[in-house]
């Protein structure tokens, strides 16, 4: 896989159809290039007791833990979401997932890729997505 958006946003939109999403009908899938350049992917597990269930981000940020360690930071995101109609929606990380990709991120600049109106996709930096991130006094800002 090449560097460039295109190849991290059809990565995620592979993901997303692997989704399993019964109960909201939304499809997510995320495709993470780490500072080491390796791609990771996740999509959304729903769970019918809904706080069970595990976002696409999560999944693969769990993928890139598990390979690379502590040494695990997140270049660039692409996420890809669709209805159950598998139309492309607007969808950006959720809250807590913005606060997942944080404590992984090499800096709050790096490029997040999401579908935004019809055939457009939109790029925002994780600062503009989280302006005011919480970090633990020993967290990754203390690094």
């Amino acid at each position: 896989m090449t560097d460039d958006p295109e190849s991290l946003v059809a990565a995620a939109r592979v993901c997303c159809a692997q989704s399993y999403a019964p109960y909201s009908g939304i499809h997510v899938g995320v495709a993470i290039r780490s500072e080491s350049r390796a791609v990771y992917v996740g999509a959304n597990v729903e769970n019918a007791a809904y706080p069970l269930g595990n976002c696409a981000e999560t999944s693969a940020i769990a993928a890139g833990v598990q390979s690379e360690g502590v040494a695990f930071r997140i270049a660039e995101i692409a996420v890809w979401a669709t209805n159950r109609d598998g139309r492309a929606l607007a969808c950006s990380p959720c809250g807590g997932c913005r606060q997942r990709i944080r404590e992984h991120a090499l800096s709050g600049a790096i490029p997040i890729h999401f579908p935004w109106r019809e055939g457009e996709i939109r790029t925002v930096t994780l600062d503009e997505l989280l302006p005011f991130a919480f970090f633990l006094p020993a967290g990754p800002s203390a690094r």
